[in-house]
């Protein structure tokens, strides 16, 4: 063959090749590998992913990996201009965004200018010296032929191509004078250690946002791109404080991607985001060994305030026993939904008891009824479900102890109604309650909070207790608040009732009964 056929030519010689000489048979064998290679390394030039699989042969795709592929795309294509991911550690952030697409954006577009930056100048470095190499590797030439590195220019964090184009690594918090970008791209600025400080110190994240907004963000090439991709650790973290800058001020329109590790986490089935290497059990036994308020914001990427809110965390008292003390009175609350859907509220259960703890020295809540969560929970429930739990856990508590007497407070709202009926036809004490200290749900909150943080409320170091503290000192910034609806209603309960009091409250009759100690509930 004197000329090389088209592809349309080797494609019809294909059927006839069991007849052809063996010299033509290998030629066109020969072609038609030539030619896939061609359409494979034509495909990695515009498909990132494609570009993924060719630079790293043992990666395992999932389907998140398609979706940041199809965003950093867009961002090559100039569409979009300011993007935000948020995924949980280890499903290959970093790799594609700190590795992986500046590698790919310099192979298309050698002439421009790409910084990169995360937590630290080490792992920044890490990374430029890795893309670095990659734009020096073979599989990389092979896809854009002609780009290499600048022969005098080859630092790990500061580097050019031959066709003039710049690469500069910075850790969080360093210079970017008189350096440009195209594309800004910003990975984990939050270190771990900066995230456990920020737990009781939260403006150490205001350090970023200032370096971010003082620095890189000034470096911007006109039509240039931000890309910011990290794990969430509170409100007030950088993707955090970039949307609200953005939402009260107006200016850059950012397009949000989420990636939760559990979709339906609070569903009997939770489905992992990348089944491919993270199983279901493996997910659900590392949730079970974080705080709720941690994997909630680092993996589920939803992260709670507790910063501003009306309760604090460090006001709850923890009770540390493997026992509940011995409660003289003990109150049910409910606060239930309309119906059973993925994005109904969820139908709470709370459970108190008041207890007097033993005479402390220069404690002021000893010796005065104090308040414990003995239980609760939330689920999603059809009203004959709902009236089955309910009795469930009345009678769990009342044949506890039969000395102990134990109220259901039922708010009048949604099912609430028909649920007092349904558990006063069974003869269950329910009592039908709506407090008065104001109707909206942070006037609630505020009437019963000083009996927080006067040391009166104490819960147990348990899974579903840290819930309750989790979604209480999250709100109103949190993403429930079904749980802060059941314990405001009890507590007010407690309160009003005369059941339990502070001594800045006004003085009230001796109500209801007489405890053990032959002393009123105040």
């Amino acid at each position: 063959m004197n000329a090389p056929a088209t592809s349309a030519e080797l494609q019809l010689l294909l059927k006839y090749l069991p007849r052809l000489p063996e010299r033509e048979k290998q030629s066109i064998l020969a072609q038609l590998d030539e030619l896939a290679k061609l359409k494979a390394v034509e495909k990695a030039r515009e498909d990132f992913l494609f570009f993924v699989k060719r630079m790293w042969p043992v990666f395992i795709a999932g389907k998140h990996h398609a979706k940041m592929a199809r965003a950093f795309e867009r961002v090559a294509r100039g569409e979009l201009k300011r993007l935000i991911i948020n995924m949980p550690p280890r499903h290959t952030k970093s790799e594609f965004a700190s590795w992986l697409l500046p590698t790919w954006f310099l192979g298309k577009f050698p002439h421009k200018k790409v910084i990169q930056t995360s937590h630290t100048a080490e792992l920044s470095v890490g990374f430029g010296r890795k893309v670095r190499n990659s734009v020096d590797s073979e599989a990389f030439t092979e896809v854009f032929p002609g780009v290499s590195l600048q022969s005098d220019s080859k630092a790990a964090g500061r580097w050019n191509t031959n066709k003039g184009g710049d690469y500069f690594a910075i850790g969080v918090g360093g210079a970017v004078t008189g350096k440009g970008a195209d594309i800004l791209i910003i990975d984990d600025p939050h270190s771990e250690q900066e995230a456990a400080l920020a737990e009781t110190s939260p403006e150490i994240y205001d350090k970023v946002y200032e370096w971010f907004t003082s620095g890189p963000r000034q470096r911007l090439q006109p039509g240039g791109a931000i890309i910011i991709v990290m794990t969430r650790w509170g409100m007030r973290d950088l993707t955090g404080q970039v949307l609200k800058a953005a939402n009260q001020r107006g200016g850059d329109e950012w397009e949000v991607i989420e990636f939760p590790a559990l979709f339906d986490d609070d569903t009997e089935d939770p489905r992992p985001l990348w089944p491919e290497f993270w199983s279901l059990e493996e997910m659900l036994a590392l949730k079970e060994e974080l705080p709720s308020h941690k994997w909630n914001a680092q993996y589920q990427q939803a992260p709670t305030s507790k910063q501003g809110a009306i309760v604090k965390a460090d006001w709850w008292r923890p009770w540390e026993q493997d026992y509940a003390p011995q409660c003289e009175f003990i109150i049910q609350s409910w606060d239930t939904a309309f119906e059973k859907t993925n994005r109904a509220d969820y139908t709470a259960c709370t459970t108190w008891g008041v207890w007097y703890p033993e005479k402390e020295p220069n404690n002021p809540a000893s010796n005065v009824a104090n308040i414990i969560l003995l239980d609760a929970f939330k689920d999603r429930m059809e009203f004959p479900e709902l009236k089955e739990t309910a009795l469930k856990h009345y009678k769990k508590w009342s044949e506890m102890d039969s000395r102990v007497a134990v109220s259901v407070i039922v708010e009048k709202k949604a099912s609430g109604a028909p649920l007092i009926y349904e558990l006063r036809s069974m003869g269950i004490p329910v009592q039908e309650y709506t407090p008065s200290k104001g109707n909206d749900k942070i006037s609630r909150l505020n009437a019963v909070a000083d009996l927080f943080s006067s040391g009166l409320v104490w819960a147990p170091e348990t899974r579903w207790a840290e819930e309750v503290i989790d979604e209480v000192t999250a709100f109103p910034a949190g993403e429930h608040d079904d749980m802060v609806d059941a314990t405001t209603l009890a507590l007010m309960r407690f309160r009003q009732g005369g059941y339990v009091r502070l001594p800045s409250d006004e003085p009230e009759p001796i109500r209801y009964f007489k405890s053990k100690r032959n002393q009123g509930y105040y």
